[in-house]
Formats: C-alpha cells, sequence, structure tokens
C-alpha cells in the first residue's frame, strides 16, 4: 500500500490561513478529498495522512470528521494546545476518535528558539508518550538545538521530523543543516519524511540534480527503514504537481530494494502512525 505521509486539506478562509499569502495565489482556495482523488489515482496511492494547517481544536475534529466520510484519510496529525494544563485530559477525550495519529505545532512560526523546551511544552510531549500518539516537528534552523534537546529528553516518544527540517534548497544552504540532520538521527525514535522539498528550492525553475544532495544525505543518516513519502499537497502546487513530487523522491530511491522501496512509499509511515 502507498501511502502519502503528509498532505492537507482546508476550507479557505483569508484570516486564519493568513500564512498563504498572496505570492501563493494559486492555493487561496478550498482543498479537500475530493480535489486530490484524481491526483492519488493516477499516481497510484492509496492513502494520506491528513497533517492540521491551522492550530484549533476545531481544524483536528474537522480531518478526522473527513475520515468518516472518505476512505482515503487513513490517519490524522491533529493539533491540540500540548501547554495546556488539562492536557491529559483533552487527550483522553480525543482518543475516541482513532483515527488521530498524533499531533503537530506549527514550531517554524515561533520566534523563540527554545519553544520546545518549555516546561509546560515537555509536559505535554510526556502526555503524549502515555496516550502512544506521535508528534510531528515542524521546524527552522533557530530550533535545532531545542529539537535535540527536546528529544534527548523523550526517548520513548515517537518523533517524526517534517519536510527534511526544510533546507534551503534554493540558496544551497547545507553544511549546518546536515549536521542536525546526523545527530537528529542518532536517537532511534525519530523518522523523517521526504517532503515538502520543492517549495524549498526555486519554485519556477528546479532540477532533479538540485534535491540530490539532500535526499541523499537523509537516507545516509535515517536509513531506509525511517524515511517515508509525502507531497505536503496542496503547497507543492506552488512549485510543482503531485507527480512532480514523486518524481523527485523516486529519483533518489534507485538503490533501494524492492522492500526498501515499499518500506518508503508506505510500510514506514503505516508502522509509525499505527494505520
Amino acid at each position: 500500500m502507498r501511502i502519502d505521509a503528509h498532505q492537507h486539506f482546508w476550507i479557505f478562509n483569508s484570516d486564519r490561513d493568513s500564512w498563504i499569502t498572496d505570492d501563493m495565489a494559486a492555493i487561496q482556495r478550498n482543498f479537500l478529498p475530493t480535489d486530490l482523488a484524481p491526483s492519488l489515482k493516477e499516481n497510484g496511492v492509496d492513502g494520506v495522512i491528513a497533517v492540521q494547517a491551522s492550530q484549533s481544536i476545531e481544524e483536528t475534529k474537522f480531518l478526522a470528521d473527513l475520515s468518516t466520510m472518505y476512505a482515503m484519510v487513513k490517519g490524522v496529525v491533529g493539533w491540540v494546545d500540548l501547554q495546556a494544563a488539562d492536557i491529559e485530559q483533552q487527550l483522553q477525550h480525543l482518543s475516541q476518535h482513532r483515527v488521530i495519529k498524533g499531533f503537530r505545532h506549527v514550531i517554524e512560526g515561533e520566534d523563540d528558539p527554545d519553544f520546545l523546551m518549555r516546561p509546560a511544552f515537555l509536559r505535554g510531549i510526556e502526555a503524549l508518550t502515555k496516550f502512544h500518539y506521535t508528534y510531528d516537528l515542524l521546524i527552522r534552523p533557530r530550533h535545532y538545538a531545542s529539537t535535540l534537546s527536546c528529544v534527548e529528553q523523550h526517548p520513548n516518544q515517537r518523533f517524526v521530523l517534517d519536510h527534511m527540517a526544510k533546507p534551503n534548497i534554493k540558496t544551497g544552504e547545507f553544511t549546518a543543516w546536515a549536521a542536525f540532520m546526523e545527530k537528529l538521527s542518532a536517537f532511534p525514535n525519530v523518522y523523517c519524511k521526504v517532503s515538502g522539498l520543492v517549495t524549498e528550492a526555486n519554485w519556477n525553475q528546479w532540477m532533479l540534480a538540485d534535491f540530490k544532495p539532500y535526499i541523499q544525505h537523509a537516507i545516509r543518516c535515517f536509513g531506509s527503514k525511517r524515511l517515508m513519502f509525502g507531497t505536503d499537497w496542496p503547497v507543492c502546487l506552488l512549485a510543482g504537481s503531485y507527480a512532480d513530487v514523486m518524481r523527485v523522491a523516486a529519483d533518489n530511491i534507485t538503490g533501494f530494494t524492492a522492500a526498501e522501496r515499499d518500506a518508503f512509499w508506505g510500510g514506514n509511515a503505516a508502522e509509525f502512525y499505527n494505520l
């Protein structure tokens, strides 16, 4: 089974979705499962992990509700206030939705480089571990140090790094990112998504060769058992089609065995998210 481990649905709201700026006009509209279905069929993808795009409980329930109507939604990564005093009670309530597999906070939007190390946030991660939920890491370079510290303090929590930590492919930045990836991959409870890369390159002029050093480094660090494929649809549409994103990934796993390819395209996501 092929699983797209990272994509989004939304009913566009210009106030709530202010991160979708005017230079991203192509995605300033609604995106729902009926919009995605043709691309899944054309590319042989069987299901998706729907990941939160706005930070509210309503967003989490919206994605969970979609799963009751569309079989393509195999799992949900929602949002919950991990710093809330009643986080355990909230997770207990949300556990009635079995499709919710984990949670994410948009750390990349936090100016505080140590946001992940706030005591209240750390207690939230501990609650996720208690309830057997995963956590998606969405970060920027200023969060490298706190990410490593957070992961080190939670050896029993399942983490996955979104978008390979968003390396700046457009400018060719590599050294600091590569060192971080080596350090993070040393923790066996951390997986990595090969996703969201076309929008880190030049949207209009990227080539397959632009991604190779980054993806190959991720493969060296995490190996074939801890990497999973994701498109970041519909955000990826700013720089390429669904098929383009699959082509970027496929170009880098030609040396994988058949079993390793199956794991990359879906098996690792199914294991990580307990589908």
